[in-house]
């Protein structure tokens, strides 16, 4: 049975692991977020995907801000 820093650590590795696949600093998710009408300073990202603890809505939008169109569980 997973713990809830089980679950913090697969949801933080998801995040990262999208980001370092498609080489994208947390200055370009912030440009990429800003595009999209969404403000949050690279600083702002840095310490919520170190924390892992950041809402669904936030994790759906850098998916899409970087482009990622499936998300696959079993990787992580």
């Amino acid at each position: 049975m997973k713990t809830e820093a089980d679950w913090t650590h697969q949801v933080k590795g998801l995040l990262k692991g999208e980001l370092k696949r498609r080489n994208v600093s947390y200055q370009a998710l912030s440009d990429a977020l800003k595009a999209a009408g969404i403000l949050e300073t690279p600083e702002n990202i840095a310490n919520k995907i170190s924390r892992g603890k950041f809402t669904a809505v936030f994790f759906v939008q850098c998916m899409e801000a970087v482009g990622c169109k499936a998300v696959h569980l079993a990787d992580y």
